[in-house]
């Protein structure tokens, strides 16, 4: 289990896929989405998890740079 990529409690029971695969392709702006996570977890990582909240602040960010490099 990795609780920073692929965590578990994501995973949609019965379809193998994760809830952000679905958010990925059903909201129209996708890079807000990834946005959005990066400022939450960059701005609670102090107060709430630490390195792991910057972590996953890393894996929204890789993400919005792989759905601009896709639509410019």
């Amino acid at each position: 289990m990795d609780n920073i990529k692929s965590p578990s409690h994501y995973k949609i029971p019965g379809l193998g896929i994760e809830s952000i695969d679905i958010i990925r392709h059903t909201v129209d702006n996708f890079s807000s989405v990834c946005e959005a996570n990066v400022l939450k977890y960059v701005l609670r990582y102090k107060k709430k998890n630490g390195i792991e909240d910057l972590k996953k602040a890393r894996v929204y960010l890789d993400w919005l740079i792989e759905e601009v490099g896709e639509h410019g």
